[in-house]
C-alpha cells in the first residue's frame, strides 16, 4: 500500500536582511551638506542669522535622512537613523555653550597669563610726575589662597566622606535607623546652595570668633559641606561595585573586616574613589559665592589661612570683572587670565586624577 504525500502549501522566498538595500556609506555627510546649503541659500534671500541657519540645517538634515532611508531601506531604519540624528544634534547643542566659554576665555585671557604674573601680586602704583596711579596685575595671592583654601577642605572632606560611604556599604544594615538618616542628610546637602555653605560658616565664625571673622579657614568650611555630599555618593557607589566574593575570600582566609576593607575593598575601588574626589575638587574651586561671604577678598598677600582674609582665582576673577579699579582695562584683563588659570588648574586636577587612578588600579598594580 502506497500512500501519497500532497506538497503543502508554498512559502514566500525568505529575504535576509543582508541583501536588503542600503543607503551609501556617506550619504549622512552629504545629506548634511546639502541642507546646509540650501537652508543657507534660502536665508542669504531674507537675512542670513547663524543660529536661525544651524536650526534650519537641523531640521531638513532629520527629514531628510528619514525620507531617504525610509524610500530606500524600510521603516525601523528610517527611525533608526531618524533617532541617531536627534541624539547628535541634541549632544552638539549641549557642548556649544561649553565650547563658547572655553574659547573666549582661551582667547581673552591668553594675553595675560605669563611667569610674572602668577608669580607677582597685584599691586596700584602712584607716579607723583604724571599723578597716575597704574595698576600691574598679578594673581600670586589668589594662586595660594585657592590652593590653601581648597586643600584644608580636602583635608576636612575626603576623610569624613569616605568614612560615612564605608559605613553606609559595609556596616550599616538595611533597616538600620541611622542608616536612613545619614542617607537623607547626604541628600539635603547635596542640594545646598552653595552661598547658603557661605552663609553658615561665615556665622560659625562670626559667633566662634567675632565679627568680620574672614579667614581662609572659614572659605574651607564653607567647601566642605559642599564636598562631603559629592565624597560620600560616589565612594558609596564605588564601594558597592566591588564583588561581594573579594570579600567573602578574604573572610574565609580568617581576615579581620577591618583588614578586609583597607587591602582589599579599599584597593579595589581606590581609582573610582580618586575619580569621586577630584570631581568633588573641582566641584568647589571655582565657587565664588562661599569663598566671598567667608574669607572676603584682598588685593595684600596673605599665605596664612586661619588669620586674615583670603582671596582666590574665583574671587579675583569676580572682584576685577565686577569691581574694577581706576585702571578698568588692567583688572578686566586680570579677571580674564585669573579666570583662565582657574580652568587650566581645574584641567591638571583631572590629568593627575586619572594618573594616580591608573597606578592604583589592580590590574596596573
Amino acid at each position: 500500500m502506497t500512500t501519497s504525500v500532497g506538497n503543502g502549501p508554498s512559502r514566500a522566498p525568505v529575504t535576509s536582511t543582508f541583501t536588503d538595500a542600503h543607503l551609501p556609506r556617506l550619504i549622512e555627510v552629504w545629506l548634511l551638506l546639502a541642507s546646509a546649503v540650501m537652508s543657507g541659500a534660502a536665508l542669504l534671500l531674507v537675512g542670513f542669522n547663524p543660529a536661525v541657519w544651524a536650526v534650519a540645517t537641523a531640521a531638513l538634515y532629520v527629514i531628510a535622512i528619514g525620507v531617504s532611508s525610509r524610500l530606500v531601506e524600510n521603516a525601523r531604519k528610517a527611525n533608526d537613523r531618524v533617532a541617531r540624528a536627534l541624539v547628535t544634534i541634541t549632544f552638539l547643542l549641549a557642548i556649544v555653550p561649553l565650547v563658547s566659554a572655553l574659547w573666549t576665555v582661551l582667547v581673552k585671557g591668553i594675553g595675560q597669563l605669563s611667569w610674572s604674573f602668577i608669580s607677582q601680586t597685584g599691586q596700584a602704583r602712584f607716579n607723583p610726575t604724571t599723578l597716575e596711579v597704574t595698576r600691574t596685575p598679578g594673581a600670586l595671592q589668589a594662586v595660594v589662597g585657592t590652593f590653601e583654601i581648597t586643600g584644608i577642605a580636602t583635608l576636612i572632606s575626603v576623610p569624613i566622606g569616605l568614612l560615612a560611604a564605608i559605613y553606609l556599604v559595609e556596616y550599616a544594615l538595611t533597616t538600620s535607623h541611622l542608616r536612613r538618616v545619614v542617607t537623607f542628610l547626604v541628600d539635603v546637602m547635596t542640594g545646598i546652595p552653595s552661598i547658603v555653605a557661605g552663609l553658615f560658616a561665615f556665622s560659625l565664625f562670626t559667633l566662634v570668633v567675632g565679627p568680620k571673622a574672614f579667614s581662609g579657614l572659614s572659605a574651607a568650611i564653607a567647601l566642605s559641606v559642599l564636598m562631603i555630599p559629592i565624597v560620600v555618593r560616589s565612594s558609596e557607589e564605588m564601594l558597592r561595585l566591588v564583588p561581594t566574593d573579594l570579600r567573602e575570600a578574604s573572610y574565609a582566609l580568617g581576615v579581620t573586616k577591618s583588614v578586609t576593607i583597607i587591602k582589599i575593598v579599599l584597593r579595589t575601588a581606590i581609582p573610582g574613589i580618586v575619580t569621586g574626589i577630584v570631581l568633588a575638587v573641582a566641584r568647589v574651586v571655582g565657587e565664588t559665592a562661599p569663598v566671598f561671604i567667608a574669607a572676603s577678598f584682598t588685593d595684600n598677600f596673605n599665605a596664612d589661612p586661619f588669620n586674615g582674609p583670603q582671596q582666590t582665582l574665583a574671587v579675583l576673577a569676580y572682584t576685577g570683572y565686577k569691581f574694577p579699579g581706576k585702571d578698568i582695562a588692567a583688572s578686566n584683563q586680570e579677571a580674564w587670565g585669573s579666570a583662565l588659570l582657574l580652568v587650566i588648574i581645574v584641567i591638571l586636577f583631572n590629568i593627575i586624577a586619572r594618573v594616580v587612578a591608573r597606578i592604583f588600579a589592580p590590574k596596573s598594580r
